[in-house]
């Protein structure tokens, strides 16, 4: 029974061509916080990630499905336009709780890039969505299931949009104050 905090091993998000946009992969286990099996199972080398990630894709890169158990990982996946997001947990980790995560980190995303969720968006935008990832899951506990909550955190501040109002009466000040002082001046010649 697994009764862990660290729930995901790895985020991975691939392109329509199978290529790497986004991955990170968590590993407690380095920190001596598990014990038993290595989480991440040989995925610790950039080489043995990539072959990972390819043969996840070729499993996954039709529409249709959301979960998949590909090479001792349970795989919860979500298509968007051009990319695919992949959240990796154990075998026996609670599938609805990683889908959750996901689906919130999906959904926050669209919010912070206004619903162009695409390759060129991700990248030119990729600070943000690090941003996400990380108010989402930091590492491989999941903290928040919330997109809102989420989107709010990562979102940029607004500028001061607050507008100055210039009316008659704001020109009349104006011009009074400059009388006097012009007026103040040629007294002092």
């Amino acid at each position: 029974m697994n009764l862990s905090l660290y729930s995901v091993h790895a985020f991975v998000i691939l392109d329509t061509d199978g290529h790497r946009v986004l991955a990170k992969y968590y590993n407690p286990k380095g920190r001596g916080y598990l014990e038993g099996p290595d989480p991440l199972k040989g995925l610790t080398t950039l080489k043995d990630q990539r072959v990972f990630e390819k043969g996840l894709f070729q499993k996954t890169k039709k529409p249709g499905g959301d979960i998949i158990l590909y090479d001792g990982h349970l795989a919860v996946y979500k298509h968007s336009l051009d990319l695919i997001f992949y959240l990796l947990g154990g075998p026996s980790e609670n599938e609805l709780m990683l889908h959750s995560a996901l689906s919130a980190f999906s959904d926050a995303v669209h919010m912070l890039l206004r619903n162009q969720v695409e390759k060129r968006a991700v990248l030119e935008n990729l600070d943000l969505v690090v941003l996400c990832l990380d108010e989402t899951i930091d590492d491989g506990i999941i903290v928040e299931t919330d997109s809102t909550t989420i989107a709010s955190r990562v979102s940029r501040p607004k500028a001061d949009t607050s507008e100055i109002v210039i009316n008659e009466q704001t020109i009349m000040s104006a011009y009074q104050v400059v009388k006097e002082r012009v007026q103040q001046r040629i007294g002092q010649l």
